[in-house]
């Protein structure tokens, strides 16, 4: 017998209910999903970890996760299509950093997270 299941079937009604208020819409649930699939790739998540701290050029990126700079554009546009990264331009250079704080913190509270397993 799994230790994964109950042993005994019974549908806690109240519980259920709490649960079910508590869910968000389907729209925000699947929009959830996309952005973890996109932070399934370790070359995205390499790009993050390098603009963290600071802003970055595509360049300095390529440099930093030892890739082409054609394959980090083309990372960087399904991070911005995600709403993870943004862009500054300066002249002839586009500058990437994290969009916001939401971003930093998800990425910090997972690396915390596999810390602590």
């Amino acid at each position: 017998m799994s230790n994964d299941i109950c042993q005994l079937y019974y549908v806690d009604q109240e519980r259920v209910a709490r649960a079910r208020a508590r869910m968000r819409d389907d729209r925000t649930i699947v929009d959830l999903a996309e952005t973890f699939k996109v932070l399934g790739e370790p070359t995205r998540v390499r790009i993050l970890h390098a603009i963290a701290e600071e802003e970055l050029c595509v360049c300095d990126i390529a440099a930093v996760v030892v890739a082409t700079q054609s394959a980090i554009s083309h990372q960087l546009r399904i991070l911005r299509s995600a709403r993870l990264v943004r862009s500054r331009k300066e002249g002839k250079m586009v500058y990437y950093s994290l969009d916001d704080d939401h971003v930093r913190h998800l990425f910090e509270e997972g690396i915390r997270h596999l810390e602590e397993g």
